[in-house]
């Protein structure tokens, strides 16, 4: 591909930083040469999560960071997903004509419960469509948990996957660079062919003229009106674009889990999750989805171990092991959460956007940024 070809690909959207071009290039790489690098089933499972994450709080950032909508419900796609595909293998059979039906019903199920909600909540004010939403989420969970005779209640669904993407079908005789090619690494290429295709879309819908409509409604809501945007249709065609790509993330999951249940998928601790990983990245970037995704899960996924290490090596001071203990793992999590909003509001990938003489000593926005952009926030919830 020339020049040109790559920045179409990507919309013009470049990385606008040499350190974060270098630190994408290394997680797509990571993620590509991962199972012939990682032998652990852990560590795999943290690529997937990675590339599931990614798509899921990209989506998640084209209300957010695009729009200025602040929804809960976004799990309830996800769960929809999820169950679609479940639903489809456990009724109609483990094949490739199920699997499409139950992703296709899905999806579609998807965009006609973004445009009721659209229709009916987003004439109301911000804080109004946030509570909505949050009972929408809350009612979602129960609902699954209730009809056990086709969700499978509390115990979820476990299904069979089509042939070929079960771990069990050999599809190389011989290994490939010490690998053996079964289903579940087919099935793991699959998950990165979809990611890396749904997060050049979302970059391609952002940088298009309909996301620079959907900045201008962030910004100025009734400027955009003004000028003649119906910025009601845009904003409720921006809630049924990331509800289709929430949905797409959760037939990843389920793909990969051969499992849909409701603290899989329709939990709120994996709203919580989607907005850490949104903030940490950095609001209104689609690369910063896939930046905190990383960082997130990486962190998530480790930190119980290296309070392991660290508390056994502090035993001989008297309070330390307990403070270090791995069961207290979420503490720390939080207060790295705390130290990474307080020092870089922006999100990393806004740090490395940002020349370094506009940063302040701490290395987030100068003092004056930060009044403007809690005042912008308050302005939306108002």
């Amino acid at each position: 591909m020339t020049t040109l070809d790559w920045a179409r690909l990507i919309s013009k959207d470049r990385p606008g930083s040499r350190v974060l071009a270098i630190l994408l290039i290394a997680i797509v790489a990571g993620l590509l040469f991962a199972p012939f690098a990682l032998t652990g089933a852990k560590a795999i499972s943290i690529c997937v999560k990675i590339m599931i994450f990614a798509v899921l709080a990209a989506s998640f950032d084209l209300l957010l960071g695009y729009t200025g909508i602040v929804s809960f419900a976004h799990t309830v796609f996800f769960g929809i997903g999820a169950y679609g595909v479940g639903i489809a293998l456990t009724r109609l059979g483990a094949s490739w004509t199920s699997l499409a039906a139950g992703i296709l019903t899905a999806i579609l199920l998807s965009i006609l419960l973004a445009l009721v909600i659209g229709l009916f909540s987003l004439r109301v004010r911000a804080i109004f469509f946030s509570m909505i939403t949050l009972a929408l989420s809350a009612a979602a969970q129960t609902l699954a948990t209730q009809l056990s005779g086709l969700t499978g209640g509390e115990d979820g669904l476990v299904f069979r996957l089509p042939p070929g993407l079960m771990p069990n079908a050999r599809l190389l005789d011989s290994k490939l660079l010490g690998l053996t090619i079964d289903g579940k690494v087919l099935c793991y290429y699959l998950i990165l062919a979809m990611s890396v295709t749904f997060v050049l879309a979302m970059l391609r819908i952002v940088n298009s003229p309909f996301g620079r409509v959907l900045l201008a409604i962030r910004d100025n809501e009734f400027r955009a009106e003004a000028i003649g945007y119906p910025v009601f249709v845009f904003r409720t065609l921006s809630n049924v674009a990331a509800a289709v790509f929430a949905c797409t993330s959760g037939v990843m999951l389920s793909l990969w889990l051969r499992y849909a249940g409701p603290d899989a998928s329709l939990s709120f601790e994996i709203m919580l999750d989607i907005l850490m990983i949104v903030i940490i990245g950095g609001v209104g970037t689609i690369y910063g989805s896939v930046v905190g995704a990383t960082a997130f899960l990486i962190a998530q996924g480790y930190l119980q171990d290296l309070l392991k290490a660290s508390s056994a090596a502090s035993h001989i001071l008297p309070g330390i092991d307990q403070v270090l203990s791995p069961d207290r793992w979420m503490l720390w999590l939080g207060l790295l959460f705390i130290l990474a909003v307080y020092y870089f509001p922006a999100g990393l990938v806004g740090v490395l956007r940002r020349p370094a003489g506009k940063l302040n000593a701490k290395g987030g926005r100068p003092a004056k940024d930060r009044f403007i952009m809690i005042y912008r926030w308050m302005g939306r919830a108002r």
